[in-house]
């Protein structure tokens, strides 16, 4: 009996690892241990978890290998903790993590050993913390990253060279606002790849106003970007650096009207701008015409519906992307409306250039004389013959007449059907009376 028990037993211990916690809830793919007073992690977590919310508890340290029980974990929540640090590996065999917020937390610093092995993370929140210093290699080795949240916190350098092309190929958003900013390294900014620039937010800070700064935003402006046109109000500089005096650049740019901002602010970064509009259906043909010349170039795509589209990890029959870079869609669907950015790369000379078309597609127009209307149409029609049939009065004429059998009435009768003959009956009934009736003789 014990060795029947044995195998058992030991099934029940190690299928324990994916018992889901008694304060948590735990639906299909996802944990939930959401505002549980938690201060440290569950001893077991579901291994098969996808989603993990440890939001609004009291947990103040990550330790070594917190995660790595759970592998197919791809979103963790985090937020509204106490963390002050997070210690080298904490996230060691969580790799398929692509979502992690860090936010409303108490973090200071952000070491470069923070997040590593994330090769797939797409989203990084750290916003509302108490950040003072982010060591430069913090975000290297995340190639997959496409936004980044920072503000809230109280920054005042941050490492903008090591976001490139080739490091943060797909990244679109970086969000720096409200922190301590005073003077920032323009160069590095400016040297920023396009989509980083135009998902770049800075407003809330402490800018200190000259010539470089305004230069960029001018430029930046010129193009619309929409990072300055939803926060106009909130780009101010100061004066020499004194908190009380500031300046609403966007608004009020007559105190830079002795800066020079025709001057481009750096060759490799020419845009091309067009509108295109098309009906749904129809193929579209994007060329990727930019300022390089150079025959050696590698072209991307940043699409509306379809993300980042390269040569190689195109996967869509209907697209195609050439090796001029011309991008190829056969049928076009409303959800394709959008901006397209081709970005083109000299690795040679380490160069790029962008290309942006805005492509409008649109239903096609409706007949106006449609299937309803045609019936309609019809349906009057046939009730103004059928009323027509039933009340339009019949001919008078005397060539319309059709004899018929006289009937002979007694002598009291004839004046009265005298009377009468003048109205038109079809078939008339002999009227039987008192008196007798005579019948016309046999011929």
């Amino acid at each position: 009996m014990t060795f029947r028990l044995y195998p058992l037993l030991v099934l029940l211990c190690h299928g324990s690892e994916g018992v889901c916690p008694p304060m948590c809830i735990c639906v299909s793919d996802t944990a939930g241990c959401s505002s549980c007073g938690l201060t440290k992690l569950p001893q077991s977590l579901p291994t098969y978890s996808v989603i993990l919310d440890l939001s609004h508890n009291y947990l103040s340290w990550l330790g070594v290998g917190s995660f790595k029980k759970m592998p197919k974990l791809e979103k963790l929540l985090l937020t509204h903790n106490e963390l002050v640090s997070l210690d080298e590996g904490v996230f060691t065999n969580a790799s398929s993590l692509r979502y992690l917020d860090l936010s409303s937390n108490k973090l200071r610093v952000v070491e470069q050993h923070y997040f590593q092995g994330l090769w797939k993370l797409e989203e990084l929140l750290l916003f509302n913390n108490k950040i003072t210093q982010l060591e430069a290699g913090m975000l290297n080795g995340l190639s997959s990253l496409k936004k980044a949240y920072f503000s809230l916190n109280q920054i005042t350098y941050f490492p903008f060279f090591s976001i490139t092309d080739h490091s943060h190929p797909f990244m679109s958003m970086l969000d720096l606002s409200s922190n301590r900013l005073s003077r920032l390294p323009w160069v590095d900014v400016k040297a920023l790849p396009m989509l980083v620039q135009r998902g770049l937010y800075l407003h809330n800070n402490s800018l200190i106003c000259d010539c470089s700064m305004y230069s960029v935003f001018w430029h930046w402006d010129l193009r619309g970007y929409e990072t300055l046109r939803d926060f106009t109000e909130e780009h101010t500089c100061t004066i020499y650096g004194n908190t009380r005096s500031f300046v609403r650049f966007l608004r009020q740019p007559r105190f830079f009207r002795n800066c020079t901002v025709e001057k481009p602010m750096s060759l490799p970064v020419t845009v091309f701008l067009s509108k295109l509009t098309v009906t749904e259906g129809e193929m579209v043909r994007l060329d990727c015409e930019t300022s390089l010349i150079s025959r050696d170039l590698s072209f991307a795509w940043l699409t509306p519906s379809k993300g980042y589209i390269t040569q190689t990890s195109i996967n869509d029959t209907l697209t195609s992307l050439f090796p001029n870079g011309t991008l190829d869609i056969q049928a076009t669907k409303v959800n394709d409306s959008g901006l397209y950015v081709c970005t083109a790369q000299d690795m040679k000379h380490a160069l790029n250039a962008t290309r942006e078309v805005n492509v409008t597609v649109v239903l096609p127009q409706t007949e106006t004389f449609n299937t309803g209307y045609t019936t309609l149409i019809a349906c009057m029609l046939s009730m103004l013959f059928i009323f027509v049939y039933l009340y339009l009065t019949p001919c008078r004429c005397s060539c319309c007449t059709q004899p018929g059998p006289r009937s002979v009435f007694s002598s009291s009768r004839r004046s009265h059907h005298r009377s009468q003959s003048s109205k038109r009956v079809a078939f008339m009934e002999p009227m039987l009376t008192e008196e007798k009736t005579e019948w016309p003789p046999k011929s």
